[in-house]
């Protein structure tokens, strides 16, 4: 009885975190998402009809665009390749939060990531299109979004392009925050055997219960201003259960699993210290009450899925923090901590 109380007692916190967000949402939030030389032009086709329509390379930092066929357009990525090319190099798939990279959240802009992988053998591509999307196909195209076929392009039509254009070992991984890491455990269900790991930071892993569809109702409902019907039905209708990465958690089995998670409470990236603040205690407040709100509801979600992994004995790997909110500081960390996981997944 006193676990079930407990976990209650969490579920309506995360209930109420989510119901009052929106109402303290103000534009100086870091959303959780969006941040030349040689070219070439569909020098790489997918077997699904996908291309590569463009390539500039920059030092060790290629942008590309890739044509989706399921979503009738050219789809914009950036590339850091490998310190040495000499051999196939595995590719790690880092995906943007809810901008999508179509803001300036994004891990080029916000965290070490070029630095980080200086010194390290392998491909690391990051869409630049997506925002509020979750990365997952919608059932109808939306007026605000238009059509939203991540699941496909990601799963299926970049792979090939990707493993042709950049000489790939054809080994892979992905990793994202916040919107995004409940999209790369949907996409590793969506393609068992894809990927050799999934990293998952601050990602709420549930989308059939109230915590989960309030969280999509503020990410893409609110601030993407998208019908949240158009994604997987009616909310609450069948494709909402088929995506719930809790419910379906056994396809996750024999893929290794990073997941991570603040409390909620200020940790040591909360502080006027840290230069993302610039100095100003509003932005501080920001982080610390928008931020705080929702890493709680996220720690929820995270805790029913190691729940779950548990009951089926699939073992995974997961870094509850005592503090942290939903912020970048956190998710470079995250990065650097699950990477010796990764590494070993990809043998580099």
């Amino acid at each position: 009885m006193g676990a079930r109380t407990f976990t209650r007692g969490r579920l309506v916190a995360a209930v109420a975190a989510l119901s009052v967000i929106p109402m303290l949402i103000s534009p100086a939030i870091a959303s959780a998402g969006g941040d030349s030389s040689g070219t070439t032009a569909q020098a790489t086709s997918g077997t699904s009809g996908s291309y590569l329509a463009s390539r500039s390379d920059n030092g060790r930092k290629s942008t590309i665009s890739v044509y989706s066929a399921s979503m009738g357009r050219n789809i914009p990525l950036e590339v850091i390749l490998p310190a040495d090319n000499s051999a196939p190099r595995p590719t790690l798939y880092l995906l943007n939060g809810a901008g999508g990279g179509e803001d300036s959240a994004t891990w080029q802009r916000k965290t070490d990531v070029m630095n980080f992988f200086q010194d390290k053998n392998l491909n690391v591509v990051t869409p630049l299109e997506g925002a509020f999307s979750y990365y997952t196909d919608w059932v109808n195209d939306d007026p605000e979004l238009g059509r939203q076929k991540w699941q496909t392009f990601l799963t299926q039509e970049l792979p090939p392009v990707i493993d042709a254009e950049f000489n790939t070992n054809k080994v892979q991984s992905i990793s994202a925050i916040s919107m995004t890491a409940t999209s790369v455990l949907n996409l590793a269900i969506a393609a068992p055997g894809l990927y050799k790991s999934v990293g998952a930071y601050s990602g709420c892993a549930e989308t059939s219960t109230p915590v989960g569809q309030g969280a999509i109702q503020l990410v893409t409902g609110i601030r993407g201003g998208a019908d949240i019907a158009n994604m997987w039905g009616p909310v609450g209708s069948q494709g909402w259960i088929d995506n719930d990465p809790v419910v379906n958690a056994e396809k996750l089995r024999g893929t290794e699993l990073y997941v991570s998670t603040g409390s909620g409470l200020p940790g040591p990236h909360d502080t006027l210290a840290n230069p993302a603040m610039n100095g100003e205690p509003a932005n501080l407040a920001n982080q610390i009450i928008v931020g705080g709100l929702i890493e709680a509801a996220v720690n929820y979600c995270t805790h029913n899925l190691a729940y779950r992994l548990n009951q089926l004995q699939i073992p995974a790997q997961f870094d509850f923090k005592p503090t942290g909110t939903h912020s970048w500081g956190y998710w470079q960390d995250d990065l650097h901590n699950s990477w010796p996981m990764i590494a070993r997944s990809l043998n580099v």
